[in-house]
């Protein structure tokens, strides 16, 4: 029942419209997780779908690191449903393969591009609330929590997930599910339960994408 009331209770503070909005952009992160699984080229519609309404949502509770995964997100699916649209056999699926050493540096060099940028943000986050006035305001890490920390660590294992989802690579659903782990009490820390149970839900679909097409590449 606490569990109940940790989940209900945030939302009672919450307009109709941003409690539609979040279950809007959830069910569409549901629909794209379930295509990506499928090798289904509609995993980038629907998740741009989805990764804009979670621009505005995240905007709205300052919630910045978040934000920039989703402007990435909607960014990279629109570049992933080009080469997936190149590459498909039937105008809707396309054939995966594994990640190699150049797959694995352009990783690892976004993985510390990111960190870098998003560190930054949160970095001078008291600034940009401040409207971009130094007026008051001290740059230092002190205003950082241990969601914040956590938000820059999953927005670069997301990132890698998103960059070689894009390549078709089966490699990818390792970092979703990883990612999907710790976003899943992140979420409810933030009172965005919705959320949190879809992370949950993502966790298990990319479970079983990752045996499907680690089972479609064996083939």
């Amino acid at each position: 029942m606490e569990i109940l009331d940790y989940l209900i209770n945030p939302y009672l503070s919450y307009s109709l419209g941003q409690i539609l909005l979040e279950f809007i952009a959830a069910f569409f992160g549901l629909l794209s997780v379930y295509f990506s699984a499928k090798k289904n080229i509609w995993v980038y519609p629907t998740g741009i779908i989805s990764t804009a309404i979670y621009v505005y949502i995240l905007y709205h509770f300052g919630l910045w690191g978040d934000m920039l995964i989703n402007v990435y997100y909607t960014s990279i699916s629109i570049y992933g449903w080009i080469l997936w649209a190149k590459s498909s056999e039937d105008n809707l699926h396309v054939k995966v393969s594994r990640a190699g050493k150049k797959e694995w540096m352009t990783s690892s060099f976004l993985f510390i591009l990111s960190i870098l940028l998003v560190s930054a943000v949160y970095y001078y986050k008291p600034y940009i609330n401040n409207g971009l006035s130094h007026s008051g305001i001290i740059l230092d890490w002190s205003h950082l929590d241990w969601a914040n920390y956590l938000d820059i660590l999953t927005t670069s294992i997301f990132l890698i997930g998103m960059w070689l989802m894009a390549q078709k690579k089966v490699e990818n659903w390792i970092f979703w599910i990883l990612g999907d782990l710790i976003c899943i009490p992140m979420m409810f820390y933030k009172e965005l339960g919705i959320t949190a149970l879809q992370y949950t839900v993502f966790t298990f679909i990319s479970i079983k994408g990752f045996l499907e097409w680690k089972k479609n590449l064996n083939k």
